[in-house]
């Protein structure tokens, strides 16, 4: 671990307990770190559990949900089109299940580690632009599934530097979803160059890896 990664602070267990629509902004900004490498969270997306159609969690517990029915700071990793991993933060009072997608984030510790598992990047900010890439940047696999965020379990840590979320993020509908695709439960940091690829509407969208 860095000098720079061991000075910061876990995130405090209130900030995760709540409703994962109230939590998602609230995570803006805060840092994701696995092991050297550093990435500062800059969009996100909430799903509701059981009240929402398009969460894992909608019909039940599963082997592969299982997780985000746990306590909230865990991680939630879960496979895609039988190609990618993608991370999750959960979130609300245990056994309620609820989760915040990490959408994208801005490399800002270990890129050539970053680099390295993005050989198809070509700038810094396509390192992390999408949940898919943001796995591959910092080899977050099913191996990290369940992982204690606060308490760095697997070298794996949700941080705070002090810095908030911006005072008017952006936002707007979720996507890459094909139900409840209406509710605004997405945020990201204005002007961040790191967020998705933006659609001509100027609102985040999903890009190839």
């Amino acid at each position: 671990m860095s000098a720079e990664a061991a000075r910061l602070v876990p995130v405090p267990i209130d900030l995760l307990a709540g409703d994962p629509v109230e939590v998602a902004p609230r995570l803006l900004n805060t840092l994701l770190v696995v092991g050297e490498r550093v990435v500062r969270i800059v969009e996100v997306e909430a799903y509701r559990g059981r009240e929402d159609p398009a969460s894992h969690a909608y019909r039940g517990p599963t082997r592969r949900n299982g997780t985000m029915f746990g306590p909230p700071g865990r991680l939630y990793v879960y496979f895609t089109y039988g190609m990618h991993w993608c991370a999750n933060v959960v979130c609300g009072p245990e056994s309620v299940p609820g989760a915040v997608l990490l959408r994208a984030a801005a490399p800002e510790g270990g890129l050539e580690a970053m680099w390295a598992a993005r050989p198809a990047a070509r700038r810094e900010r396509d390192l992390c632009s999408g949940p898919a890439k943001l796995c591959q940047a910092l080899g977050l696999t099913g191996a990290f599934d369940g992982a204690d965020l606060l308490a760095g379990d697997l070298g794996v840590r949700l941080c705070t530097d002090g810095t908030g979320p911006p005072a008017a993020a952006g936002n707007g509908p979720r996507i890459g979803i094909s139900v409840a695709a209406e509710h605004p439960w997405r945020w990201w940091v204005p002007g961040d160059p790191n967020v998705s690829a933006r659609s001509a509407g100027g609102a985040p969208a999903p890009e190839p890896l």
